[in-house]
């Protein structure tokens, strides 16, 4: 193992993730933390903690010279970015690089390629990755998006080409919408990216999301097969698994086999998700974007793989080339992952920061608790919401339902609201439970649900 000492550019469970995978390979670990954070699980849990800023994100865990120096001071030799922050910033990786130091991920080349949603079509088209019909490049003005709208028709998907986390995205349903929303996302992408460049895709009704995780070297990639990540409120996901119920073997083969060849492609090096759209009804699948990052979400594939894909992304980055083949990558069973946010789901969701007065984790077989949490830490009001995930595993996915009901029930996080009673609705759900559901069916759900998301509910 080249990696000797790794920084932690990150906070919260995804830092506390990083950090036990390094210490379990034998590589030492370096936290950086906010002023916010000094109280942090992972700054307990690291060898070595640098206070790198105050609790502004921009001053502290965006601060690219900060983050550099306390690898310097440290004389940490590796970084790695988990997701959010700057895990997706070309330019932070170059930094890293040229500092002398291993960067965690794909290369900048890579991340710009495949981080502009333009780009990345056009690369998965040249790799015979089926893409939405729309837009090839960006669209340059309104009266060049009049003319693709003859091929994508209404409804049709405004997107910003530099864009993530659902922001920059409008739907138009006819010309007069159309013309209004074309302004107003490309406002929103350059406020939210800095980049106001957008592209168009045809909206493909009632489709599932569904995401490929692949594991590369820089020359070969494997896949570790799919997620379905189709429950999500306001274009993010709240609850995802592995498998999908929704594809068949043959088709099961037919996207995997599509994402490595995108993967390979773009000489991708380390963990990344491509992910597409899949159209029940036309039984076919769409190539949308790529994560150039680790996901939020990657315990699912661990607990099907029995991969753990943060300790590959170490592995990889020191040097080693792939070890695995694809045909010694198996599913086992099914897994399900919900995010427990600080949020008040009886509230419109709205955030609930605040000292953690009590905690009870759930325990048994195929059980999996991602956290920062303990008693007496009191969650900040500056950061993502997320404060743990619960992971399951059984053998089916009626079996991982029921083992999540009676984890959540076990589970007891006091001094803050958080989203338990949505997950406990939506395990007890008819259509949660037979899988029949789409990326807009929440958003329905939740309007005709609201009094079943409070605790006492």
């Amino acid at each position: 193992m080249m990696i000797a000492k790794l920084l932690v550019a990150n906070r919260g469970e995804i830092a506390v993730r990083i950090i036990r995978a390094a210490q379990d390979l034998g590589i030492a670990t370096v936290a950086v933390h906010s002023e916010a954070d000094r109280d942090s699980l992972h700054v307990q849990l690291a060898d070595e903690a640098v206070n790198i800023g105050p609790p502004a994100a921009k001053k502290s865990y965006l601060s690219v010279p900060a983050i550099l120096k306390a690898a310097s001071d440290t004389g940490a030799d590796a970084v790695h970015p988990g997701y959010g922050f700057l895990a997706e910033n070309a330019d932070f990786a170059d930094a890293v690089v040229a500092a002398g130091l291993t960067w965690v991920g794909p290369s900048g080349d890579a991340i710009r390629l495949m981080g502009d949603k333009v780009s990345a079509r056009i690369a998965a088209d040249k790799a015979g990755v089926p893409v939405v019909p729309g837009s090839m490049g960006r669209v340059a003005s309104i009266d060049e998006a009049r003319g693709i709208l003859k091929e994508t028709g209404f409804p049709v998907m405004i997107k910003a080409a530099a864009g993530g986390g659902g922001r920059g995205i409008r739907i138009a349903n006819d010309l007069a919408e159309f013309e209004t929303a074309f302004p107003q996302a490309a406002a929103e992408a350059l406020a939210a990216f800095g980049d106001g460049g957008l592209y168009m895709e045809k909206v493909i009704g009632q489709a599932r999301h569904i995401e490929v995780q692949v594991l590369g070297d820089g020359t070969r990639a494997i896949h570790c097969f799919e997620r379905e990540c189709s429950l999500q409120r306001r274009r993010q996901k709240v609850w995802e698994e592995a498998p999908s119920m929704a594809l068949s073997p043959e088709l099961r083969t037919g996207l995997c086999a599509s994402a490595v060849r995108l993967a390979e492609a773009v000489n991708y090096s380390g963990a990344g998700t491509i992910e597409y759209l899949y159209d029940d009804a036309a039984d076919r699948f769409y190539f949308i974007e790529m994560n150039t990052r680790i996901q939020v979400e990657h315990p699912v594939t661990e607990m099907i793989t029995g991969i753990d894909l943060v300790a590959a992304m170490l592995r990889i980055a020191g040097g080693e080339k792939l070890w695995i083949d694809q045909d010694e990558v198996q599913i086992r069973g099914h897994a399900i992952e919900v995010r427990l946010n600080a949020e008040d789901p009886a509230k419109g969701f709205a955030p609930f920061p605040g000292t953690i007065t009590d905690l009870r984790l759930p325990g048994g077989p195929g059980v999996r608790f991602d956290s920062m949490l303990y008693a007496g830490y009191t969650v900040p009001p500056f950061y993502d919401s997320l404060l743990a995930k619960l992971i399951i595993h059984a053998d089916t996915r009626e079996a991982a339902i029921t083992r999540l009901t009676r984890a959540l029930s076990e589970t007891k996080i006091e001094g803050c609201k958080t989203t338990k009673p949505l997950f406990l609705a939506l395990a007890a759900d008819q259509s949660v439970r037979s899988g029949a559901f789409h990326t807009r069916w929440l958003e329905g759900w939740l309007d005709a649900n609201s009094d079943r998301l409070s605790p006492d509910a």
